[in-house]
């Protein structure tokens, strides 16, 4: 009988084992794997050939085997890694040497022009053209070249077609085609999303992508095919014919309709041919273009609400490589007809910066993602499949984009409006036209009406779109009106609640955070948020006690993301939150647009943005304006949809919009707050319009105390000037803010530090709209009103301890208040001080 024999830790005594027992002990530890399990010495007890075994035996033989199976595990992670260091090696090579090859052939040319240019000089052909035509490469000499002797019912003339979309694809992939340039803020190493470039003066807007992903070329494609799992602006995607050709491979006639990002342009379709095929190498290529009439082809279905946009060569190349691996090539290259945008949006589309983000490495992390999961090295928690996960994602993208373009033939139709054009109500009336649908009203059995969707869209300045959406998922109750949230979350419910009326700044809520599951790179993160409802009015009694769920999804919040597009959409879901949830998606869209100097003249807002304009802005001639106010721009695109019944539909219309409006206003507020070119580079201010400097505010601030109070405001070693100061103010501890001098106490509020701005639960902007007499209670209205003559004549005066009110309605103590006159450099009255110590919220 074979024995085998194992040495025991720490000694040179050899333990024999007979292959029975051996395989008695793997059994119970793949049963068992952990050390002190109960079961695991059950396990033994019940297995007669192992009785006669040492216990302590035992205990080595799995200590020998969990080490054995952690360097295996170690072994294959380092394979692994050298098998992705050497494929990615491989692809900087090849990258290299598609650069080398493209700095040859501008060397070439350049050297081609100058000869010609110097020959000029001699000759009697002085012709520009002659010469610029001349330095031309041969095959763009007719870029649209007709073909009048093909048969569009003739597959040979469609697998000419197809051989010609191949060749160009495979010299924008791998050759020189394209001058691509290299986008900032990939991260380099073995997990890096690949290499990224973007097209530099070519036709329309492109985009490539190389990267590495750990399954085979077959599932690679098959994955990239299904483009409406992975592209989010997809609409739809209806193959109408695939025809086999007789290398094996297949064409196949496509037309697809996307998505408009924002409500100010058309949406887009495409009439392609698709072309999957191998190359000698086994190779997988699937390679695309537009069908025109230059091109040749069948002509394909009419545009109809949609702006027909042209496709040129563009694909997947998919090679294998070691390991099980493929390296993939993705071009993306399209012409989206520019011109028929309005200009202040055609940078949105004249961009490869955000094609490159929405679709070419949107399909590379996609498939990535694919990998991972098949691979097992994704955790999620919460008992969800990663699919189950995916699907919430896309559910809430597409409803989101449905609602934003309220497409006619989704049973989307206008309502009038209310003499305003800022705000554009659609209603869609039709759910039972579309089984399975999200608008199915089997859905929602509690209304009989329909679905409205409240939507708007404007231009801001300098406010960049991924600090802009973090800022609306972590501070919701800064814009959100807790009664609408209610409403929108009692659609669920089999008796909703009576149309709310959107009242500025709504209840307070707190809000919590349930992470569900984030891709690759954490660029995107699903979601659930549970409102938990504070302090109600006497009207909404119904309300109190429940806590609402809302499903979300953000994206585009890392601000070194070039392109990328930020966006936070959200919808209310039940308790049992079931995997074929409802969803009726909300939210708010940023799009970045290209930086740009032109006259700022042109760069007006949009809707609500130029009748809404707060502050230095809105008294600002346009001729004033400071040029590198608009060097960074983008879109902001919000849509809120409710429920209705049909006898309250004019109700819910109203409500929508003034709901939205006081969105937008809370939106702007914020975004003017925290402009990073209308902050101070020191502390992240800037002085209210009409105010100081902040400089000088800081500086009378703390003079005017030391003369009427007799000590320092800041402790400090040594008394602080210029930004120290500054900084200091701004960072005390104690509530500091400034309003203007007036005889009553309606006075408005100018200035307050950070302490202060969280003491009234607003932000620099907001406090403009605070008067003082708003968060004084009434005791603190009379002895206010008692002490102010003494406050002019002596310059100051100590409060007793209070209650005030937040501009949330939040009550707050306060042990002392401290109140000062603050006089300017002539020692005149500029404005009131106040310092409430040791505040708290009660």
């Amino acid at each position: 009988m074979a024995l085998l024999m194992h040495k025991e830790m720490g000694s040179s005594k050899y333990v024999r084992y007979t292959p029975e027992q051996v395989e008695a002990l793997e059994r119970v530890y793949a049963e068992c794997p952990k050390p002190s399990s109960l079961k695991r010495q059950q396990l033994i007890r019940e297995c007669p050939i192992l009785s006669n075994i040492e216990p302590k035996q035992i205990k080595v033989w799995f200590q020998n085997r969990r080490c054995r199976e952690k360097q295996r595990k170690e072994s294959s992670r380092l394979q692994s890694v050298n098998r992705k260091l050497s494929a990615m090696n491989k692809l900087l090579m090849e990258e290299n040497d598609r650069l080398q090859k493209q700095v040859s052939h501008l060397v070439y040319e350049n050297g081609y022009v100058r000869q010609k240019l110097s020959a000029s000089g001699t000759t009697t052909d002085n012709s520009c053209e002659s010469v610029v035509m001349s330095g031309q490469p041969q095959q763009q000499q007719n870029p649209n070249p007709q073909h009048p002797n093909r048969d569009v019912n003739n597959p040979a003339g469609l697998l000419a077609i197809a051989e010609e979309t191949l060749a160009e694809f495979l010299s924008k992939a791998t050759g020189t085609a394209v001058d691509w340039v290299q986008m900032i803020g990939m991260k380099p190493g073995p997990d890096s999303i690949g290499i990224v470039a973007v097209s530099r003066n070519c036709s329309g807007v492109a985009a490539r992508a190389c990267g590495l992903v750990s399954l085979e070329p077959t599932k690679v494609a098959e994955i990239l095919k299904d483009r409406l799992s992975w592209y989010r602006d997809c609409r739809c995607l209806n193959v109408v014919s695939v025809i086999p050709t007789g290398n094996g491979g297949t064409i196949e006639l496509i037309y697809m309709q996307t998505y408009a990002p924002t409500t100010l342009a058309a949406a887009r379709d495409f009439w392609t041919m698709r072309y999957t095929t191998s190359l000698e190498d086994g190779s997988v290529v699937v390679c695309e273009r537009s069908l025109t009439s230059s091109t040749g082809g069948p002509a394909g279905p009419p545009p109809s609400t949609f702006v027909r946009a042209e496709m040129l060569p563009s694909g997947y190349l998919i090679r294998a490589c070691e390991g099980d691996g493929s390296i993939i090539h993705i071009v993306d290259h399209i012409d989206l007809d520019v011109w028929s945008v309005p200009e202040v949006l055609r940078p949105l589309y004249e961009s490869s910066k955000i094609l490159a983000q929405k679709m070419t490495t949107a399909a590379l992390r996609h498939v990535r993602q694919i990998a991972q999961e098949t691979n097992g090295e994704i955790q999620y928690t919460g008992g969800r499949q990663p699919a189950v996960l995916r699907t919430f994602s896309q559910k809430l993208c597409r409803g989101f984009n449905d609602a934003v373009n309220g497409f006619a033939d989704d049973g989307w139709s206008p309502t009038g409006s209310d003499g305003l054009e800022d705000v554009t109500i659609v209603i869609n009336s039709s759910a039972n036209v579309f089984p399975g649908s999200q608008y199915n009203t089997s859905m929602y059995p509690s209304f009989g009406g329909g679905v409205m969707c409240a939507k708007a869209s404007m231009l801001l300045q300098d406010v960049p779109p991924a600090l802009l959406v973090r800022f609306l998922r972590e501070h919701r109750s800064e814009w959100a009106d807790y009664g609408v949230d209610a409403y929108c979350a009692a659609s669920l419910k089999a008796s909703p609640y009576a149309v709310p009326c959107a009242r500025p700044g709504g209840f307070p809520s707190s809000q919590v955070i349930l992470p569900l599951a984030s891709t690759v790179e954490h660029e995107e993160f699903l979601e659930v948020v549970r409102l938990e409802g504070l302090a109600f009015s006497p009207d909404d009694v119904a309300l109190a006690g429940r806590d609402m769920y809302l499903l979300q999804l953000c994206s585009g919040v890392d601000e070194n993301a070039v392109g990328a597009c930020a966006q936070l959409v959200f919808a209310p879901i039940d308790e049992s939150f079931a995997d074929d949830a409802p969803l009726l998606p909300s939210g708010f869209r940023v799009i970045p647009l290209d930086p740009k100097t032109d006259d700022p003249t042109a760069a007006r807002t949009l809707d609500l943005a130029s009748t809404l304009e707060v502050g230095a802005n809105a008294a600002r001639s346009a001729g004033q304006t400071d040029l590198s106010s608009y060097n960074l721009r983008s879109v902001l695109t919000i849509a809120f949809q409710f429920t209705f019944e049909n006898h309250l539909q004019e109700n819910v219309a109203a409500m929508a919009r003034q709901y939205v409006r006081s969105v937008v206003g809370s939106v702007q507020r914020v975004a003017m707050a925290i402009a990073p070119s209308r902050l101070s580079s020191n502390m992240g201010l800037k002085p209210l319009p009409g105010s100081p400097e902040a400089l000088t505010l800081a500086r009378w601030i703390c003079r005017s105390y030391r003369i009427h109070v007799g000590s320092e405001l800041l402790q400090a070693d040594s008394q602080p000037g210029g930004d120290a100061m500054l900084k200091l103010l701004w960072h005390h501890s104690d509530a500091i803010m400034c309003c203007s001098v007036k005889t009553n106490a309606s006075a408005v509020f100018t200035f307050a530090n950070q302490a202060g701005l969280d003491m009234l639960e607003t932000t620099l902007v907001g406090l403009q709209d605070i008067m003082l007499d708003k968060i004084l209670d009434e005791a603190g209205r009379k002895i206010l009103c008692t002490e102010f003559p003494k406050i002019m004549q002596q310059g100051f005066t100590n409060l007793p301890s209070g209650i005030c009110i937040s501009s949330m309605g939040r009550p707050i103590s306060y042990e002392q208040a401290i109140a000062w006159k603050v006089l300017n450099d002539d020692d005149s009255n500029h404005c009131l001080a106040f310092m409430f110590i040791n505040w708290s919220f009660v």
